[in-house]
């Protein structure tokens, strides 16, 4: 059967959420969103369970899948929720959820009904994403309170951290937001920094992290250092073998005459990108065919070097890992 395939060390990702946290030096909140960057969410989660103090997702549903999967740790929602059932199934599960703005406050506690709700609130230093901005901090907390919901947290997101004056102007604002939130909730978790504040400085880390591309080997543009590795390994089957025959490879007249070819059972279909990084021409749907002998069947890796290709294509490796990886077949190690 043509498969994609990941191999995933769930060992590679513990060592390198232990990296993260011995780097940041306070409490780390491991972001699985989009299925653990496409590596699992569920058994991710696992293998974190004894290091992350809480798990990070894109909305409930994902939440609720984790709870499915036996995840007992706090799980923080990054995206509000958007109707009244959204937040009740949020509630019910024990999910801490996102207030954004006053309309996602207001649905929160009407559709959370009888259920407790615990809440972060997030504040809108500079993305332009979501949350309230930084002088309305002590109105969303009062209208928090009226509403009986529970404020845990608060946090915001560096939109360019390797830029010193964005990061500067975004901690500044951030600042004056947690000092409202801790006037009314003083046990609120602070958080700022995603894995590029943790490597920007020891002032942007407050009272916990966010780490997610670090868990899974690599690390935003603009930093090194860390030493993290990459988790998974992809592989694709040879699904034929030969000589050429003509000029064409795959979907381009090659240049010059072609000799021993492979095609590999992986295409754009799977996530990759259609032109280059992978064969002699452009993949086919389903299908790519490379230069050389390799013999059929034998599962051949590819994209050994994903920073490399992600750059080729003007994009990140955030970007191939969620593509590629989330129709692979994996395989845990």
């Amino acid at each position: 059967m043509r498969e994609l395939s990941a191999t995933v060390s769930l060992d590679t990702i513990a060592r390198n959420a232990r990296l993260v946290q011995k780097r940041a030096g306070v409490p780390l909140i491991a972001v699985i969103k989009d299925d653990a960057y496409g590596h699992g969410a569920g058994p991710v989660a696992h293998a974190l369970e004894a290091i992350a103090s809480l798990f990070a997702v894109a909305d409930v549903g994902e939440g609720i899948a984790l709870r499915t999967a036996g995840v007992r740790k706090d799980i923080l929602v990054f995206t509000p929720a958007l109707s009244r059932e959204e937040a009740l199934l949020g509630a019910a599960h024990g999910l801490i959820l996102t207030l954004s703005s006053p309309a996602s406050l207001r649905l929160a506690a009407e559709g959370a009904g009888n259920f407790p709700l615990r809440a972060h609130i997030a504040f809108n230093t500079g993305m332009n994403r979501y949350g309230f901005r930084p002088e309305c901090g002590a109105s969303a907390c009062r209208a928090a309170m009226r509403a009986g919901i529970e404020v845990v947290g608060a946090y915001s997101h560096f939109y360019a951290p390797a830029c010193e004056k964005a990061r500067e102007e975004q901690y500044a604002a951030f600042v004056r937001a947690a000092a409202a939130v801790r006037k009314y909730f003083p046990e609120a978790l602070l958080h700022l920094s995603a894995t590029g504040g943790v490597l920007a400085g020891e002032k942007y880390r407050f009272d916990a992290v966010r780490s997610g591309i670090a868990l899974y080997g690599y690390l935003p543009q603009g930093f090194g250092g860390l030493g993290v590795r990459p988790a998974a390994k992809l592989y694709a089957p040879v699904s034929h073998r030969g000589r050429a025959y003509g000029r064409g490879a795959g979907y381009m007249r090659a240049a010059a005459p072609l000799g021993a070819l492979h095609t590999l059972g992986v295409g754009y279909g799977d996530g990759l990108f259609r032109t280059g990084g992978l064969g002699v021409g452009d993949l086919c749907m389903d299908a790519c065919v490379r230069e050389g002998d390799a013999p059929f069947g034998r599962k051949v890796r590819i994209l050994g070097d994903l920073p490399a290709y992600a750059a080729a294509h003007g994009t990140t490796p955030y970007e191939v890992l969620v593509h590629v990886l989330k129709g692979a077949a994996k395989y845990y190690v």
